[in-house]
C-alpha cells in the first residue's frame, strides 16, 4: 500500500496500528500494509468497525495471501470482531487489489491475486504470463484461519 494511505490509517487509527513502530521480532505490522491500494477503502472501513467494537484491539499483520486479505489481531474475546474480520476477508476476494474495482481471483504465473479485467491484463502483459485460474478446477485458493 502506498505511503499516503498507510499514513492515513496510522493517523486515524493510532491504537489499532500502534504496533507498526515495533521490531520484526515483536510484530509483523512493522512491514506496514502488505497489499495493494485497491483495498484501502475496505481496510479503512474494517478499521472503523473494529475500533468501534473494541478499542483495545491491535493489528499484528495486514496482508494479501492467496488473493484475499488476511487481517491478524493480537487479542480479542469478542466473536463479533472475528466475524467482522472474516466478512471483510471474504469481501476482498471480489475487489481488485490494485484499483479497488470489482475483481475476481486470478492465478498468474502461480501467484493468486484478486484483480479486475484491466489490471489482470496489465499484469499478464508485464510478466508475459497467462491467467491459469479455473473456477471449476483445483486452483481455487483455500483460506485456513487458526484463532487461539
Amino acid at each position: 500500500m502506498n505511503e499516503e494511505h498507510t499514513k492515513k490509517l496510522y493517523k486515524d487509527f493510532p491504537n489499532l496500528y500502534k504496533q507498526h513502530n515495533l521490531s520484526m521480532q515483536e510484530t509483523c505490522m512493522c512491514w506496514g500494509f502488505e497489499c495493494g491500494d485497491g483495498w484501502f477503502d475496505l481496510i479503512y472501513d474494517l478499521s472503523k468497525k473494529i475500533v468501534k467494537l473494541d478499542p483495545k484491539v491491535e493489528a499484528e499483520q495486514v496482508k494479501e495471501k492467496f488473493g484475499s486479505l488476511r487481517y491478524y489481531i493480537n487479542r480479542n474475546k469478542n466473536d463479533k470482531v472475528f466475524k467482522l474480520i472474516d466478512e471483510y476477508e471474504k469481501k476482498s476476494g471480489k475487489i481488485c487489489e490494485n484499483c479497488g474495482k470489482r475483481g475476481k481471483p486470478r492465478c498468474i504465473s502461480g501467484w493468486f491475486s484478486t484483480l479486475c479485467n484491466k489490471c489482470c491484463k496489465e499484469k499478464k502483459e508485464k510478466s508475459n504470463a497467462k491467467d491459469t485460474y479455473k473456477e471449476d478446477k483445483k486452483y481455487i485458493p483455500t483460506r485456513i484461519s487458526v484463532r487461539v
